[in-house]
Parts: C-alpha cells; sequence; structure tokens
C-alpha cells in the first residue's frame, strides 16, 4: 500500500498518535512541482521537464510584482516552478482572477492556489499535488509495480487534487481547515471512498486504514505485552525493543530483571550498536546501560519513533539494521546495530 502525505507536514505527522515508519522511498513536495527518490532525494527529470510546458518563472514575477498586496514568501518557499506569497483572504479571490487572465494573455498556462486563508501559490498548469500523482502512478504501473491500495491524506485546500484521483482511498484529519471541508462538501460529499475522520494526524491514517480495510490498523505502541506482538525479522525485533524502551524510561513496565530479558535472549552477546557518535558497543552492555535509564522519564510524554529502518543479512547469522532514532525533543540520532 502507497501512503502519500507531502515530505513538509512528516516532520509534525506523528504528534498526536506516534507511528513508526519506513524507509520513505519517494516523495512529491513544494504543491506537487517537485518528485524526489530515496534518502538522497534525487529529482525525478522528467517530471521538472513535463511541467515546464507554457511555463515562465520570470514572467510570473514579472507580473505578480504589479500588486502590491502580494507579500513574497521566505526564499525557502520559491523554487524553479512555484512562486508563493501571502495575500489576505478578502483580496485573494479578486486578485486571482485578475493575475490568471494576465498570465493566460502572456502564453502561460498556470494554475493559482490559495490555501491555509492566507498563503496563494503560482504554478505550473501541469503540476499540483494531484498531477503528480498520477504521473507516479502511471510510472509505476508502466515498470509493473503498481501498488494495491492508495491512501491520501489531507488538511487544506491544497489537498483537493489528491481526493479527485479514481480508485483513491483519501482521508481529511479532524483538524482540517473549513476550506477543504467545504470543498468536501460540494464535490465529494457521496464518494463513499473519502472520509471527515474523527482523529488528528497519524491517528488519522490509522483510522482510514481501518475502516476501508486496507491492512493492520493497531499502532503497535498500542499493544500491552510485546512478548505476543508478532515478529517476521530482525528490523522488526528492534522496533519491540525501542517500544519497550519507551515505557522502561517512563516507568510504565516493571523494574525487574525479567523485563528485560527476552531482549537479552534475543540478541546475541557478540551483537554490537553503534549509536550517532560512531561509538561501538556490545548490544549486551548497552542492554546493561538502558537499565540505568528506567524512570529517568516519568511522568513525561516522552516518546521515541524509529524512521528509515533496513535490514540486510550479510552472514549466515548475522543482520545489519540501520535506522533513525527520533526523540521527542526533536533530536535525531543515525544509528546501527549489528546482530548476530
Amino acid at each position: 500500500m502507497m501512503i502519500l502525505k507531502t515530505l513538509t507536514c512528516l516532520g509534525s505527522i506523528h504528534y498526536g498518535k506516534p507511528i513508526i515508519v519506513k524507509t520513505l522511498c519517494l516523495s512529491f513536495q513544494l504543491e506537487g512541482t517537485e518528485i524526489t527518490y530515496g534518502e538522497s532525494m534525487e529529482q525525478d527529470i522528467a517530471w521538472q521537464q513535463l511541467i515546464s510546458e507554457n511555463w515562465n518563472r520570470d514572467i510570473v514575477c514579472e507580473e505578480t510584482a504589479k500588486f502590491p498586496d502580494l507579500v513574497l514568501q521566505s526564499e525557502t518557499e520559491q523554487r524553479p516552478h512555484k512562486v508563493s506569497f501571502y495575500v489576505e483572504k478578502y483580496k485573494a479571490t479578486r486578485i486571482m482572477e485578475i493575475l490568471l487572465k494576465r498570465l493566460e494573455e502572456r502564453g502561460l498556462d498556470v494554475k493559482i492556489i490559495y490555501s491555509n486563508g492566507i498563503a496563494l501559490d503560482v504554478l505550473p498548469k501541469a503540476a499540483g499535488k494531484g498531477n503528480a500523482l498520477e504521473y507516479l502512478l502511471r510510472t509505476y504501473e508502466a515498470s509493473g509495480k503498481s501498488p494495491k491500495n492508495v491512501l491520501v491524506c489531507g488538511d487544506s485546500g491544497n489537498d483537493t487534487d489528491l481526493f479527485t484521483l479514481p480508485k483513491i482511498y483519501g482521508v481529511m484529519v479532524s483538524n482540517a481547515l473549513e476550506e477543504l471541508l467545504q470543498w468536501h462538501a460540494k464535490n465529494a460529499k457521496n464518494n463513499p471512498n473519502i472520509f471527515h475522520s474523527s482523529e488528528r494526524c497519524a491517528a488519522a491514517i490509522i483510522q482510514a486504514i481501518d475502516k476501508f480495510g486496507l491492512g493492520p490498523h493497531i499502532s503497535a505502541r498500542d499493544m500491552d505485552d510485546f512478548s505476543l506482538r508478532e515478529v517476521d525479522n530482525v528490523s522488526h525485533e528492534v522496533v519491540n525493543f525501542y517500544l519497550f524502551y519507551e515505557r522502561w524510561r517512563r516507568a510504565e513496565v516493571h523494574r525487574s530483571e525479567q523485563s528485560l530479558a527476552r531482549f537479552k535472549s534475543v540478541f546475541s552477546p557478540l551483537g554490537i550498536f553503534v549509536n550517532h557518535f560512531g561509538t561501538e558497543q556490545s548490544l549486551q552492555q548497552y542492554l546493561v546501560e538502558v537499565q540505568g535509564y528506567y524512570g529517568d522519564k516519568k511522568r513525561t510524554q516522552f516518546r521515541v519513533w524509529l524512521d528509515r529502518i533496513s535490514s540486510a543479512q550479510i552472514g549466515v547469522d548475522t543482520w545489519v539494521v540501520k535506522f533513525y532514532q527520533w526523540e521527542q525533543t526533536g533530536k535525531i540520532y543515525p544509528c546501527f546495530l549489528i546482530v548476530m
């Protein structure tokens, strides 16, 4: 299954219902003007070429400069195929109508998107989140790798294009802006594959997976007994450990040798843990160190997430598991284990 949320939102999606996520293999961002692949975020050049037709950023900047009410957003929000402004809501409609007409008269094919009650973006007509998703699905289909299901998640007016594609499941988070809810009421109220969740952030995605029957919908964090959780590879065992680690530091599990015994039995005494400083220590030593952390986050909302998890078997009984460890403080720790 493919679950899509734009890259700029991934940093905050954990909050409200923390989840543990796998490596992001692709993303589209900046209102669908850029598609990137892998951890190196390699640009999809074919997509860039496709949306460049009848687009001229210099002309867009020239025409928008004639509207003093348009306030240019920061440089980080500007891209070759995206020019972004702030404008007061009561002025936006009129400006959009005039600007669109002027740009079309100059031979450009553009779309103007207004969202969040303040943000105005000028993009190539071929760009946008919906077109980017459609392009990705065609690309996957051509390579024989079409996803079985696609679930999109949105919270504002610039997400509407995502919900217009056929055979797509969609969820609007409970805290979605009125502009998206109004669009849904007018255009997709009777579409059974789109619904307004009663949950926020990642919890809305989990609720949608349940509602549409797309797969397991119980977060591993919601399970009380990790020994009952099905484990089918070494990466899942590492996830299990860090879910336990959370509760251990919040003193939500009983402090005893038996509590850590399962993980000591799973991880070989020959295993190695390498932390974000590059320091190596035996995995068993690391578990002893963890024992000393018991209760240091008691009565807090301390959380840990593992991201970009990957594993590879490098010997008959040896695996390398690499991952990024996120903590509630916002710190990110690249780590890996050599498990024997």
